[in-house]
């Protein structure tokens, strides 16, 4: 397992978690050991679920006890995880995240099923290199998203969840067709003068947004009064938007300046205070916010901050709140040794000794 570097140093590398490793014997012959706990390896198991899916299951879950109880375990579990003790952390409702997480995964005592993730393609036109990203959520901690690009659009989606929102999600959604001008540096410092300009913005989208549902039901009903001779051809509409949006982002990105001068608002909190005093470019974007269980989910107004090819920022205009996100560039060579398909044989290979 990669984990995130402490909460909230993002620049920092990966930390490298061994969970479970596999023996090749000869004749076929192997054996899986899962390393979770703090009492050597010991014996596991491992099942293919369906194609890029397989899951591990500890066979010896005592080995993960402690013998000070949950209350020893949790207290190593924090010091590996984040890296400070209970008696650090002050804020109660951090505490309060932490235990739900703490309770939430020990639960499954290394009994996880795995999925490959497949990175998103990268093109000439995108404003970064997509990829994974180390990211600042408040009490949350750091969390892992992967950033993709889709026309006019940006998205960043969780690879690891919280209690409130679930892995999988959309975090942040950036507009790139409506790039931000943000304000001198000392009006910057007023978080009301970056709201105002945000929320003129939001105006400006939800009118172009209702404006092109009416003019796709006029299209609809013209479609639908015209013979089928006449209509157009399936997918030509939406190749044609494809490459209208790719050009869009394009002109977008060839009139961003080189730089300017980025300051956090006064009221804005950050995780991380060494985040860069300059900025390549911002968008108009949205994030998601919801209660605990992801109940409510709503998405919200929010600034993209774009301060070089591996770091950018997200301000959570409703939260007042400021998450830097840091390239991951750790090379994964130790998962990716053995290759995809030696692996997947290894898999198939044990699933058949089992059967």
């Amino acid at each position: 397992m990669y984990l995130p570097p402490h909460d909230p140093h993002v620049d920092d590398p990966m930390r490298f978690k061994p969970l479970f490793r596999i023996h090749l014997m000869e004749r076929k012959c192997a054996t899986v050991e899962c390393m979770y706990g703090h009492k050597g390896p010991h014996n596991g198991h491992i099942q293919i679920v369906k194609k890029d899916e397989f899951s591990t299951k500890c066979n010896q879950t005592d080995h993960h006890r402690m013998s000070g109880g949950r209350q020893e375990e949790f207290r190593t579990w924090l010091r590996e995880e984040w890296g400070r003790t209970l008696e650090d952390i002050f804020h109660e409702h951090m505490q309060e995240l932490i235990l739900m997480k703490f309770i939430y995964t020990s639960q499954y005592d290394n009994c996880l099923t795995y999925r490959r993730i497949y990175l998103p393609p990268s093109s000439p036109d995108d404003l970064i290199k997509p990829g994974l990203f180390k990211g600042t959520y408040g009490s949350h901690g750091l969390e892992i998203v992967m950033l993709s690009f889709h026309g006019k659009k940006a998205k960043g989606t969780k690879i690891t969840g919280d209690p409130n929102i679930p892995a999988g999600q959309q975090t942040v959604e950036i507009d790139l067709a409506h790039p931000l001008q943000l304000p001198d540096i000392e009006n910057l410092r007023d978080f009301s003068e970056l709201s105002r300009i945000v929320l003129e913005v939001q105006e400006q989208v939800r009118r172009e947004e209702q404006e092109e549902e009416h003019r796709q039901e006029e299209e609809d009903h013209s479609q639908q009064a015209a013979s089928p001779l006449t209509a157009r051809p399936l997918g030509g509409e939406g190749a044609e938007g494809e490459e209208t949006a790719a050009g869009a982002e394009g002109t977008t990105q060839d009139k961003a300046p080189a730089s300017q001068p980025f300051v956090l608002p006064m009221g804005v909190i950050s995780r991380n205070e060494d985040y860069p005093r300059s900025c390549r470019i911002c968008f108009y974007g949205t994030g998601l916010i919801a209660g605990h269980g992801f109940t409510s989910p709503e998405r919200t107004p929010g600034v993209f901050v774009l301060f070089d090819d591996d770091r950018f920022g997200f301000i959570w205009l409703e939260l007042k709140s400021f998450s830097l996100y840091s390239r991951i560039k750790v090379s994964f060579q130790n998962a990716e040794a053995p290759s995809r398909e030696a692996f997947d044989e290894m898999l198939k290979n044990i699933q058949s000794l089992a059967t």
